[in-house]
């Protein structure tokens, strides 16, 4: 009967739930993407001049990105110590929740706004409810990110690159949602940003958790989990050129959703298919919020894990302590620091330096995509496809630079950091092409940068839980990530802002010609490879080691 039960709690209760939880709360926490669906009814509706609506849309990016008090509440509310009285009642849940209630004030003020339900807000007050709506996300993304790092130690980059790669289709699949149910209804589509990223996660988080577990098929799983997540977005790009090419009926537009939510539904199917091959022997989460599967493991056949290997999972005993002893892992190397004690070593700042150059770059890039393609002669047909499939090429660099980390490190021993040298380095080239004007330059440029951008959204936080340890990861990689809206304000309005209302100065307000944007990205290009030189400083810096932790992982 205790192994009846036992099966039927490991049926909601292991990492591979959580892990499907964790995709199906990112998949609405890109709301912030999808800013350009409602700005012009905020803009009308308030009043604003451009001036006012882009200082909105800033606090949107400082809102999105300074995500250190996510990472305070997730270290205080799931502790790194099991035998903590937190790890009774505490868990990723609460993230969740703090972000649920943000997401929800945030956009429903938003909305109330709008329609006239509360009186029109002075421009601080708008500001701030866009700050609350937009903070919600690094809730949602430090619970989900930092939970799967915890639960897939051995593959932390295929982890976080499903994660990011997920959050950065969300805005894809909810556009995806808005044209099918709420096509030019933007109000409404603001009430539903107040309560599907806040429903979702309240059904959701309670299975979203940590545990201790390993097990033999782990990487052949995640690769089941990776080809769903390529082919959501293979799906995607597909209806982002088609929709673009013709007019969708609503007819088709309602199978296109119904297929896209199949898709994004089938990685339960995984989840079910890993449960159902044999449960483990001892299943113990972290924190299972004071539940306790068995008291005497002894009273389990303990036969079950012998025959099947792939249900094996390690538990520490005074023989196992032994072996920990010989493992290529050094522990003493994983500081486990804080924020404080990870701001106080060069490498923390050389990551800081190096996002500021590739992240600020790139969301400069993306926030002028649609004035290069005008300054360049491109049909607005073009601009918008492009502006359009660049959450694909984001979705590519995120999961694609976790998961051929992984197997690099892991496969060929190579430290994860080469990577940001030679992604920050592509980034630099992309920038170049762009700065060229030459004919299909933006194609191939927007294709670069958008794909390198996206792959610093997943090496760094992975690299941020290596060489600084997982216990205060959140407030880590949060604290690097303000080097994003930082980047992103020096390229776009001390760069990119200025040196184009200088060529300008001569046409009016509008520039047309190579020479309008080419300054701004030849300085972009240098900034970008200025950083991959960084990057590389951080690679000689973690060299020993990432020579010590390379190698293929336990049960593989």
């Amino acid at each position: 009967m205790g192994s009846l039960n036992l099966k039927m709690k490991y049926k909601l209760n292991n990492k591979w739930i959580s892990t499907v939880g964790s995709i199906w709360i990112q998949c609405t926490s890109g709301s912030l993407y999808t800013f350009s669906i409602y700005s012009p009814t905020l803009k009308s509706t308030q009043n604003y001049d451009q001036s006012t609506l882009d200082t909105v849309s800033v606090f949107k990016d400082i809102g999105a990105n300074c995500g250190v008090l996510s990472g305070i509440l997730y270290t205080f509310a799931v502790p790194y110590n099991r035998h903590s009285r937190l790890a009774s009642f505490g868990g990723p849940w609460l993230v969740h929740v703090a972000g649920a209630i943000q997401s929800f004030t945030g956009y429903f003020l938003i909305w109330a706004a709008v329609i006239g339900l509360i009186p029109r807000p002075p421009v601080v007050g708008m500001c701030l409810f866009m700050l609350l709506a937009a903070h919600a996300q690094s809730f949602f993304n430090t619970a989900n990110v930092v939970t799967a790092v915890r639960n897939f130690p051995d593959y932390s980059g295929t982890a976080v690159g499903l994660m990011k790669g997920f959050l950065g289709l969300s805005g894809a699949i909810l556009i995806q949602v808005y044209q099918t149910i709420f096509n030019n209804k933007p109000t409404s589509y603001l009430l539903m940003l107040a309560l599907l990223p806040t429903i979702n996660p309240f059904l959701l988080m309670w299975f979203v958790r940590t545990y201790d577990t390993n097990e033999q098929d782990e990487k052949k799983l995640l690769n089941a989990i990776s080809l769903v997540s390529l082919l959501v977005g293979a799906y995607l790009m597909a209806i982002i050129i088609l929709e673009h090419i013709v007019h969708l009926q609503l007819v088709v537009r309602v199978l296109i959703l119904f297929v896209l939510l199949v898709l994004v539904a089938s990685p339960l199917c995984i989840a079910l298919r890993a449960q159902e091959r044999g449960f483990p022997v001892i299943q113990q989460s972290l924190f299972s919020e004071g539940d306790k599967l068995l008291d005497e493991p002894q009273q389990l056949d303990a036969g079950t894990a012998a025959q099947d290997p792939a249900c094996y999972h390690h538990f520490s005993t005074d023989a196992d302590q032994e072996i920990n002893a010989n493992d290529t892992r050094n522990p003493e190397e994983e500081e486990n620091l804080n924020l404080l004690q990870a701001m106080c070593t060069v490498n923390f700042w050389i990551l800081f330096f190096a996002m500021a150059c590739g992240m600020g770059s790139g969301l400069a890039t993306v926030n002028n995509l649609g004035q290069i393609g005008e300054s360049l002669g491109y049909l607005s047909f073009e601009t918008n496809t492009l502006v359009s499939l660049w959450s694909i090429w984001n979705f590519l660099g995120r999961f694609g630079a976790g998961y051929v980390s992984d197997y690099f490190l892991h496969v060929r021993g190579c430290a994860r950091p080469l990577f940001m040298v030679l992604t920050l380095a592509t980034m630099s080239v992309g920038h170049a092409v762009i700065a060229s004007g030459l004919p299909g330059a933006m194609y191939a440029g927007s294709i670069l940068v958008g794909v390198c951008y996206g792959s610093q959204w997943s090496l760094m936080p992975t690299i941020a839980s290596e060489i600084f340890g997982v216990r205060h990861m959140g407030t880590i990689f949060n604290g690097i990530t303000i080097a994003s809206p930082v980047g992103s304000y020096i390229f776009s309005v001390k760069v990119v802002g200025y040196i184009y209302d200088m060529e300008a100065s001569g046409e009016g307000n509008s520039c047309t010609g190579t020479h309008c944007f080419m300054l701004s990205y030849l300085i972009m290009a240098s900034a970008t490879l200025l950083g991959s030189l960084a990057a590389l400083c951080l690679f000689f810096q973690t060299k020993s080691f990432y020579n010590q932790v390379s190698g293929p992982p336990p049960y593989h």
